[in-house]
């Protein structure tokens, strides 16, 4: 049986969640899963130091796949950890690796702030287009370097967030911001972006579609459902995944009103307001911006990865929220029409794209639940 969110509510406020309990569930937040966000910076070794930057990266699922070996003086060896792929939604591992580009570049600018020269040398052993396995995604040398430049971008990771809300619709992009996006790539990745209506109208429409054929695809979106982390003691127990906190998600979670077994049931209440939310926001976009390679090679994964989290970067500066929704980027087959759709829209038909985000304006969120930097170090 499920119960409706109204008739929960109603039974929080008639009193099977009393008073003191509610207002405790209501305000509490997930402080363990959140205290990375603090530590940034916190260490006096550089390779950790710069790591506890790194760890801050957005990556698919918040799976947070990367493992390092310390091991060795003055390097950082990144590994992928195989245990945490996304079988149904990235069959081949393309997101994830993407997500491990975001963490080189944090790894590189964090560095270069301290006065490292960190020089990354990707799959050094090789690699597998078809499959990330346990040989190395990366090996980082850091040398003290007095010439490294500090990218401008690195004051703006503590401030950095994937904004998975709705966008103000009165609010429209500038172009200028939108070129000065374009123009922050610089590992070989091109960057599009659009403010036109008719394009966004066909973008919300599609981008639409794509998320309700993951919602819709029973494998698939139980991949998702069995990554959720729902109240505060299951998201500071696992910090990683789909965190679902906050007053009602919490009030509802501490007396099983809202479970996994309720989200997996498509005929209740809580799926179908779980997929209006969803597309409430998908629909909200006031422009796009998408990356862009010539081939699809591990390589070009890690470099749209590289320059995704700049772009993110810059758009936090601008004081926009971007948001990646790149669903009809996905490999499974029930998603091929909608991935040669997008490519026919962008014009992008003979190059790959790798990453598309929406943008729009929001209010600031809370920073995405992180495992602390012991968690990720595999030798030292």
């Amino acid at each position: 049986m499920t119960m409706g969110r109204r008739k929960a509510m109603a039974i929080i406020g008639g009193g099977v969640i009393f008073g003191a309990t509610a207002t405790f569930l209501g305000t509490r937040k997930p402080a363990k899963a959140l205290a990375p966000w603090q530590q940034a910076g916190d260490y006096a070794e550089p390779r950790r130091r710069a790591l506890s930057y790194a760890i801050l990266a957005p990556n698919p699922h918040n799976r947070q796949p990367w493992q390092v070996d310390l091991a060795q003086q003055d390097k950082v060896i990144l590994y992928v950890d195989t245990d945490r792929m996304l079988h149904h939604t990235d069959p081949f591992n393309r997101q994830i690796t993407i997500g491990l580009g975001c963490f080189l570049e944090l790894l590189r600018m964090a560095a270069a702030q301290d006065g490292y020269l960190a020089r990354i040398t990707p799959f050094p052993q090789g690699f597998d287009n078809r499959q990330l396995d346990k040989r190395p995604v990366a090996e980082i040398a850091f040398t003290h370097d007095h010439s490294v430049k500090k990218d401008p971008l690195f004051p703006h990771i503590l401030n950095r967030r994937s904004l998975k809300v709705a966008f103000d619709p009165d609010r429209q992009i500038p172009d200028e911001l939108l070129r000065n996006l374009q123009q922050i790539v610089q590992h070989g990745v091109q960057a599009g972006t659009t403010n036109r209506p008719e394009r966004v109208r066909q973008l919300r429409h599609l981008t639409h579609e794509a998320m309700a054929i993951e919602m819709e695809t029973p494998r698939t979106y139980r991949e998702s459902v069995d990554l959720y982390r729902i109240g505060k003691t299951e998201i500071n127990d696992n910090p990683d995944g789909i965190s679902l906190g906050g007053p009602v998600l919490d009030s509802l979670a501490a007396v099983g009103l809202f479970t996994r077994a309720q989200a997996l049931d498509t005929g209740s209440s809580a799926y179908q307001q779980g997929m209006n939310r969803v597309m409430e926001n998908m629909d909200s976009a006031m422009g796009y911006i998408w990356l862009t390679t010539e081939t699809n090679s591990r390589l070009d994964q890690l470099n749209a990865g590289r320059d995704w989290v700049r772009v993110n970067l810059a758009a936090t500066a601008g004081g926009i929220g971007l948001h990646p929704i790149s669903q009809a980027l996905q490999e499974f087959p029930e998603m091929t029409a909608k991935f040669n759709q997008l490519h026919e829209i962008l014009d992008a038909k003979g190059t790959r794209v790798q990453m598309l985000g929406r943008l729009g304006y929001a209010p600031p969120t809370a920073p995405t639940p992180r495992w602390p930097l012991a968690a990720k170090i595999i030798k030292a």
